[in-house]
């Protein structure tokens, strides 16, 4: 016969608590952001088709970034949500600092280069990549205030975290 004293097993026993409001509100942003990428890519694939760009270029474009944003989907889903330490500082550099720079370049250069708003096409490809531009990097900036809020250090470093809802 067995000795262990046996107990009713509890919800807790079986599942692990929510994140925090903190933590789900940056995991959002940051499937925001990737997704705001998604859609970048789109529009300049589109965008590079139309110019006459050439497919085997497009297609390389394309296999590379399918492998980093289907990457970041799977530290956002697997990692960062659960409160894997590590993956917070990776999402963290990655999106928030390289990221941005990579967003920025783009309208900072032509800013310096040109800088005549006057001269600017107003299309409806460049007023929506603008706007999930906007999109993209207010998410990012968001999903790390988020992800650095007081319930959410306490959730990545395993700490008990206050429930809100």
């Amino acid at each position: 016969m067995n000795s262990t004293k046996h107990r009713a097993l509890t919800i807790h026993d079986v599942a692990r608590p929510q994140p925090p409001l903190a933590v789900r509100g940056a995991t959002t942003l940051w499937f925001t952001a990737v997704g705001a990428g998604v859609a970048e890519s789109v529009l300049g694939v589109a965008g590079a088709i139309a110019d006459g760009s050439s497919v085997l270029g497009l297609l390389v474009q394309i296999a590379f970034r399918a492998i980093v944003y289907g990457g970041l989907f799977v530290v956002i889903d697997r990692y960062f949500r659960p409160g894997v330490r590590w993956s917070r500082w990776l999402l963290t550099v990655l999106l928030g600092t390289v990221g941005i720079a990579s967003l920025a370049m783009g309208p900072v250069g032509w800013f310096f280069r040109d800088g005549d708003f006057g001269a600017l096409d107003w299309s409806a490809f460049f007023i929506a990549f603008g706007a999930i531009r906007c999109v993209h990097v207010t998410a990012v900036i968001t999903a790390i205030v988020l992800s650095f809020h007081t319930d959410a250090n306490r959730w990545f470093s395993g700490r008990p975290v206050r429930r809100t809802r």
